[in-house]
């Protein structure tokens, strides 16, 4: 086992060279500056979509503009925000959140591209089934020549869905039920099978439903779970309001100036700190991934910049926002050089500043976003099947799906995550591909809508 977690180390490392994090950063800041910024003069747009004021159910589609959100952040907001940004500080120390702003920041901007991009080229079978996602913006909207690349996208999402998606939510849920529970090591392998049992028989019951249904059940979770995270993580910050100041100036210096190795913090070099901001800020928020666009795909809507403006919400809910009270609270109790590391040092660090609930409601916030980040998931993994192999492939995807959620939560933590990074990795190069070589079509789209909308053509319905 050790040889295979070594093995997964080296090509994750390899794959999350400079060459990747160089495209990942480009793209954000290319279809930033093309769009003027769309981030920030479209933001307030966004919201008032996204709180249902031009829903109209005459539109095509599946989700309407909040459950399509809900359902795209049931997948990002999961263990990301709480064991990611757990390890991204034990390995690349304070200055790893200062990247993981940067790639939510831009990430806001490719976010609104391929969503825009996933309305624009879905879609619609006659029974109302929605077909949309980069594949398919890549096989109608890019040269034939290109059209490999939506295989490689499909493929690629697939196999990230059993690791990202699934694994690594089953595993941190596991060790944290584990941890929190202090089970005797001699019952440890029997304790993670039984929870592994549970979580992925929870999964099967929703995942069979299809799309509907994961909309349904995310946008009952999602909300509530991350209104309770946040509010518990602010009372946190209000009882330790004289280190909000220095925590966020470890995060700022460390950025730049990261120190030797000492305790948990083993981040020694820039590039390193660099490397895990973004690592767990692409795992966070997904920007760039092209796996939200599946999601959004779905929307109610016949505007396709409407529903862009809805998903580029996402990372700043997930990473500026709730990533960052996770971090905040780990550096503002003295926790993120403790040694510890994962979702436990998240969790020590509440019980820290909450002693008991601090810790419980840790672990229930870890249940349910692992749980509906598993279940979104698996609905872009079987899109993705779908379109390499056909209809036919869906249902024994979905059992491969529940065996691997079992898997995960019994596997070394060390090589679901690396298998997940890789993953990750080779799901977004051929989707940021498209967007680079679709920018000049978003870019027209959103000049004529937002020249629309200061003319008073786009009205709420509601």
């Amino acid at each position: 086992m050790e040889a295979i977690n070594e093995l997964l180390s080296t090509i994750s490392n390899i794959v999350w060279g400079l060459p990747l994090i160089l495209l990942l950063l480009g793209t954000g800041v290319l279809l930033s500056t093309r769009l003027m910024f769309i981030q920030f003069r479209g933001f307030w747009h966004g919201v008032a979509i996204a709180r249902g004021k031009y829903d109209d159910p005459s539109h095509k589609g599946q989700l309407t503009h909040f459950q399509a959100l809900s359902a795209a952040l049931s997948a990002t907001i999961g263990i990301g925000n709480i064991g990611g940004v757990a390890l991204a500080i034990y390995y690349g120390g304070p200055g790893a959140i200062f990247w993981m702003w940067i790639t939510a920041l831009f990430g806001m901007a490719v976010k609104y591209t391929e969503c825009t991009l996933a309305i624009k080229y879905r879609e619609v079978e006659p029974d109302g089934n929605i077909l949309g996602g980069p594949m398919y913006f890549i096989k109608l909207g890019m040269s034939k020549k290109l059209r490999p690349l939506a295989y490689m996208f499909a493929l690629c999402t697939a196999v990230a869905a059993l690791g990202s998606g699934n694994m690594a939510q089953s595993n941190t849920l596991a060790h944290s039920l584990v941890d929190a529970f202090e089970v005797a090591p001699e019952s440890i392998g029997m304790w993670r099978w039984i929870i592994g049992i549970v979580i992925s028989t929870m999964v099967g019951v929703v995942i069979i439903g299809g799309i509907k249904r994961i909309g349904r059940v995310a946008s009952f979770l999602v909300p509530g779970m991350s209104i309770i995270y946040l509010l518990s993580a602010l009372y946190i910050l209000f009882l330790n309001f004289d280190q909000i100041m220095p925590a966020f100036d470890l995060i700022f210096y460390h950025a730049f100036n990261p120190t030797a190795a000492a305790g948990g913090f083993l981040g020694s070099t820039v590039w390193l700190t660099i490397q895990w901001g973004f690592r767990r800020g692409l795992f966070s928020n997904e920007s760039g991934q092209g796996s939200a666009a599946m999601a959004h795909s779905t929307a109610k809507v016949d505007e396709p910049v409407r529903e862009g403006m809805v998903a580029m919400l996402g990372p700043f809910i997930d990473t500026i926002m709730i990533c960052t009270m996770t971090a905040l609270v780990i550096i503002s109790t003295g926790m993120w050089n403790s040694g510890i590391n994962g979702a436990p040092l998240t969790m020590a660090a509440f019980d820290k500043a909450l002693p008991v609930y601090g810790k419980w409601m840790v672990v229930i916030g870890i249940f349910l976003f692992a749980y509906s980040t598993v279940i979104a998931w698996s609905y872009y993994g079987e899109k993705g099947i779908e379109y390499v192999a056909g209809k036919k492939a869906k249902l024994p995807y979905k059992w491969i799906f529940i065996i691997f959620t079992l898997l995960g939560a019994r596997l070394d933590l060390v090589s679901v995550w690396s298998f997940a990074d890789i993953a990750n990795a080779l799901m977004a190069i051929p989707n940021l591909v498209a967007l680079i070589g679709l920018s000049g079509a978003i870019v027209a789209i959103t000049k004529k809508y937002m020249d629309e909308k200061k003319q008073g053509l786009h009205k709420p319905y509601k």
